[in-house]
Order: structure tokens, then sequence, then C-alpha cells
């Protein structure tokens, strides 16, 4: 009797096993249509925990769900977990599900690759990651990721973004900090309308959480910062442990000191090259002539390389190794470059910044490690020499878009300050380009072409390192970047001034076949050669986003056409003028001894502009454009 009990309770758990088993997880029918709207995915839930142990302990826990509903979104069906000595991932666990909720698939052990994250460029690393893959061909499916980091260390606490992404609906987000009240983080929001729920848990630690639910869908209007409208949150500790170097984030002078402690006695350098460098400027007339024979050293005898190794993720190499080794990251080459100076009477200081054609604005107002770079800031009267001492190639004292125009934490022996980096103005951002255009009866023409490109413009679609390469590269930037239709590129020369405001001369020869065209007696050709306006803002009906526009420039055009004798304009385009606080357009059209002198000028001003201001904004480029595009007929005699 007792063992029919024992197999018939069996049968019973095991029928509800199964029936739990088969029960839908996170099926579609569940999202609300107003979600679905113009989304490629949906977060059914994006939950993450972080937990503080001790000034060196902390854990971080990560639940995902997320509906793939087209192969747009395929991507977040990828997880990728980072790691390294100080950290260490305890778990990881993936599930997949059909539309209507169905497990379909459960990530193994053997699905998850644990690899090096070796980048091509890191000489010492011992970053990790493990990785999985739980993509389906059939749209649409549920991912469900869930993973845990346990860390040997508390120094920074990881940002949370909720719809981080254009065409991207949220069920519901939590973001959770735990701590006990000794260690409370701090924090600061973006876009985030409520107060965090705070409370205490059971073990008697403090908690704050915020919640977010239903999130519709957003697509990011056109010349906009997403960052003004993506809910964000920024953490931090005040006191912390990395590595054994306790520090303080209570102000960015203790930040300071902390980095300050890691180069300590760092600078030292082998007698042979304290005399190397100090012969090398016995003959320097100015102190600034010292600073670029020193930098140009540096330039020809180092590369870079990326560290990362715990600490050395932020403590620089000590100077003598970069000198024997003749390599360094950019922690490691501007400390080598701090300590060269100093051999020569030049105080200079370590600099942290955040860098990147465009970076996240500094948060001045909330101490934390917000940096991924270093170089070095170098006091000289009323100005600065700031050098980037990562590249070979860089002209002495340039910036440009890479560290320029942003805030940039200076490390001193006190601490540390606040500083701002280069800024170019519109006047020294300058393309300039003359050209001299010979057009036959039938259309085909022959163009010399000289352009200078200055300031942030020598960067432009990558020509400052184009300088650098071999004919053959340099022939390929050409013809990928000359903005005619249809052209043979015959010849070219390239040269490069390095200056602190730099610039490249680019002279090309080139054969226009068809370049005008010809209907019976005239002849149709457009004078704006290679510099015509093309991208016309898309129409909003309302805009909710400002207007940001990241770097003044003047583009300034001259083009000459020589044509047959016998063919002359029928009539000549009015000049157009356009004034706006965006920027500036002027063109006009003058015959000048027989030729057609075309001249155009066009400025832009950076700046971030009111949203109620698009239309505005959106007019001046399209009468740019329109301007760019005229054509001008000829006719001729016979």
């Amino acid at each position: 009797m007792r063992i029919q009990q024992f197999f018939l309770a069996a049968i019973v758990i095991s029928s509800f096993c199964a029936s739990a088993a088969e029960d839908p997880k996170y099926p579609l029918n569940q999202i609300a249509e107003v979600l679905l709207k113009d989304a490629d995915v949906v977060y059914r839930k994006d939950q993450s925990t972080f937990t503080i142990y001790a000034k060196n302990r902390a854990t971080e826990h990560v639940h995902k769900v997320v509906t793939i509903l087209n192969s747009n979104g395929k991507h977040h069906a990828y997880e990728i977990v980072g790691y390294d000595k100080l950290s260490k991932v305890t778990s990881f666990k993936g599930y997949v599900y059909d539309a209507t909720g169905k497990l379909i698939n459960k990530l193994k052990t053997s699905d998850i690759y644990d690899q090096s994250a070796f980048d091509g460029f890191s000489l010492y690393s011992d970053n990790r990651f493990k990785r999985a893959d739980l993509s389906q061909g059939v749209y649409p499916y549920t991912v469900e990721f869930e993973y845990e980091l346990d860390y040997k260390f508390l120094f920074f606490i990881p940002n949370f973004y909720v719809a981080a992404a254009e065409k991207t609906s949220v069920q519901y987000a939590n973001y959770t900090l735990i701590f006990p009240d000794e260690l409370r983080p701090r924090y600061k929001t973006f876009n985030v309308n409520d107060a965090p729920t705070e409370s205490t848990t059971k073990e008697g630690m403090k908690s704050l959480a915020w919640t977010f639910k239903n999130i519709s869908s957003i697509r990011y209007e056109p010349y906009s910062d997403p960052s003004d409208i993506i809910p964000r949150i920024m953490a931090a500790p005040t006191q912390f442990d990395f590595d054994g170097y306790a520090g303080s984030m209570e102000s960015w002078n203790s930040f300071g000191k902390w980095i300050h402690s890691l180069n300590k006695e760092r600078d030292v350098l082998p007698e042979a090259t304290i005399a190397k460098v100090k012969e090398l400027t016995a003959n320097a007339k100015t102190k600034e002539e010292k600073i670029q024979i020193l930098y140009e050293f540096m330039q020809n005898r180092t590369r870079y390389v990326s560290i990362q190794l715990g600490i050395g993720g932020f403590q620089p190499f000590e100077a003598s190794v970069v000198d024997k080794m003749g390599y360094g990251d950019c922690k490691a080459l501007s400390n080598y470059m701090v300590a060269m100076l100093k051999q020569v009477g030049i105080n200079a200081n370590y600099t942290l910044i955040s860098a990147g054609e465009f970076p996240r604005t500094m948060q001045v107002d909330f101490p934390s490690s917000q940096f991924n770079h270093a170089i070095v800031a170098v006091p000289n009267g009323a100005d600065t020499i700031w050098l980037e001492c990562t590249s070979q190639t860089n002209p002495f004292g340039y910036q440009g878009k890479f560290t320029g125009d942003r805030k940039a934490l200076m490390i001193t022996n006190e601490g540390a300050a606040v500083v701002n980096t280069l800024r170019y103005s519109v006047d020294q951002n300058v393309q300039s380009r003359h050209a001299v255009v010979e057009v036959d009866a039938v259309g085909n023409a022959k163009a010399h072409v000289k352009t200078i490109y200055q300031g942030l413009q020598y960067e432009n679609n990558r020509l400052s390192h184009v300088l650098h390469e071999q004919h053959d590269k340099q022939k390929d930037w050409l013809e990928e970047n000359i903005e005619i239709p249809t052209f043979n590129l015959n010849a070219f020369t390239i040269s490069n001034r390095k200056a602190k405001i730099p610039a490249a001369e680019v002279n090309i020869d080139l054969t226009l076949n068809r370049y005008a065209s010809v209907s019976g007696k005239r002849l149709f050709l457009v004078p704006n050669l290679m510099n015509r306006w093309t991208h016309i803002p898309e129409k909003l009906e309302s805009r909710q986003t400002d207007i940001v526009w990241h770097h003044s420039f003047i583009d300034v055009d001259t083009v000459e056409f020589k044509v047959p004798e016998g063919i002359y304009p029928e009539n000549l385009p009015s000049a157009v003028k356009l004034k706006t606080r965006f920027g500036e357009y002027e063109s006009k059209y003058e015959m000048s001894a027989g030729r057609l002198v075309y001249t155009r000028k066009l400025t832009m001003y950076k700046g971030k502009y009111p949203a109620s201001s698009y239309q505005e904004f959106a007019d001046f480029l399209k009468g740019v454009s329109k301007a760019d595009n005229l054509k001008v007929p000829f006719l001729t005699k016979t």
C-alpha cells in the first residue's frame, strides 16, 4: 500500500513538474501594443543590482530578458561579460523562448566561450570575457541572460541606462544599489524624474532602487545628442580600494592625490638618458623649443601599446622601463614625457581626459572615474601646451578632435584641477580650395585642384593618418573621397605642414568625362566642382531635442572655368547670401577675361540650439544645398 502511495505521489509530482516546465514565459502576447510600435526589441526585464560589502569588495548581479522582434535587434541575442584578475564571473545562465513563451534552448557550459580580450594593441592584459550567442533564425523570440560578478575592489560602479538605443522599448527596468551605511555611494541622475526608493535589507544593509515601467521606443532625431533623452544613473564610491591602493573620491582634489600617489617615484630616468635630453636641448632658445625637441625625441623612440594588468590600468610603468623597452600605454608615455621635461627644468602635469571625437561631457560636480586616456599639460605663461604622447606622428601641440575642446583633470602635487583643453576657433578650421577647370565643347573637362586642410579639417576623413601612408594608400583615399561622380585621377601630391595649427596640402589632376551635359546648342555645368552640400534634414512634425553641431569650420572654394571660344553663359545665377545663428553662406558667379569664376564660402558654428529652431536650421541647409547644385547654361554662337 505504501509502495503504491509512493508511486502515485511520484506520478503527481512528475506531472506537476512537466506542467510547470511547459508554462510559457514571456510570451509575445503579454507585451502592450504601444511597446511593440516602432521597436526592434522590447526589454521585458532589465535588472542590475550592485552590492557593496567593503572598500575592496562588491558584486554585480544582472538579469535581462529581451524580446527580439526582427533582425535589426539580433545583436541583443549576444552577451559578453568581461572580467580580469580582480573580478570573477561567478555565474552565467541563458535561455531562449519562442513567440509563445516556450523554452527552446538553454545555455550549456560548452556554449559559453571564455577568451582573452586581446584587442590587437595590448601587449600586457589580463582582461578576459565570457560570451554567448542565443540568436535564432525565426522572429520574434526572447532571450534571457543572468550573470553575477564578484569584484575584489571598489573603484567604479557601472552606469545604468534605460532604453539605451533607438527602437528599444522597456517593459520593466530596475537599478538597485545595496551598501553598508558607512560606504554609501553617491549618485547623479539624468532624464530621471523620480527619486530612488530607500529601504533596509534583512541583513541590515541600506538600499537605493530606481524602477522604470512601460517606456516606448524612441528614434534619435537628426543632429541630436542621445544623452539628452536617455535615462541614465551614475554612481560612484567615496572611499575605495583598488588592488591595495586606498583612496577617496570625495573631491577632485582627493582623487588627484590618489592618482599622484600611483605615479610617485616612477619618473626616474637612466643617467644616460638624462644626459641625452640635456644635450638635445642645450642650444634651444626658448622653453617651447625645448618642449618640442623632447616631444619629437619621444615620438621617434617610443610606440604605443595598451597595458591592462590590475592596477596597471591606472598606474604607469616606470619611466626607466619605457626608456629601456621603447613602448608604453598612454599613462606610461605621458609619465615618461613629464620625466624628461623635469630633467630640463620644465614643470609638466600628467592629465586625465575622456578621449574621442564625441566624448561624454565630464560631470564636474561628480568626482569619479570618468576618464579613458592620459595626456600631458605644460604650463607656458598664459597658455598651456598640450602633448598627445601615444602618437608618433601628431604635430607638436596639436590636440584636434581626439582630446581638444573639453574638460580634463590635471594632476598636481597638491591634488588636481579641472581644466579646459584647447579649442580651435572657426577661423582656424579652414578648408581652402582653388580649382582650374578646362571644359571642351562636348562637356569633357580637365581639372587641377589645390586644397589646403587646416586646423580640425586636417583630420577630414582620416586625412591626418593618410599623410603618413604609402603612395598607393593615398591614391585609394583620394579616389574614395573626391566628391565628383565620374573622374580619372591622373596625378597627385600630398604634403604635410606640421604645426600647432597643422595643415595638409593636396594637389590633384583630374580628367572629367562628360562633366558638363550638352543639349542642342546649350552646355550645362555645375560650378560647385566638389563641395556640394547634399544632406537635407528630414521633416519633423515636432522636434523634441536640441540641435547639436559639434565643430566650427569654414569652407572656401574658388573654381575657374575655361570654356572654348564661341561659348558664353546664357545667364548667370544671382549671388546667394544666407545668414543664421547656425552659420553663414555666400556664393557668387563672375565672368572675368572669358572665364567663369565661382566662389563659395560656408561657415558653420559649433553650438547647441533649441529644438524650436529646427525648421530654421533645416531651411538654412536646404538653402545651401540648393545654391550648391545650381547649373549654369552656356550657349554656342554657331
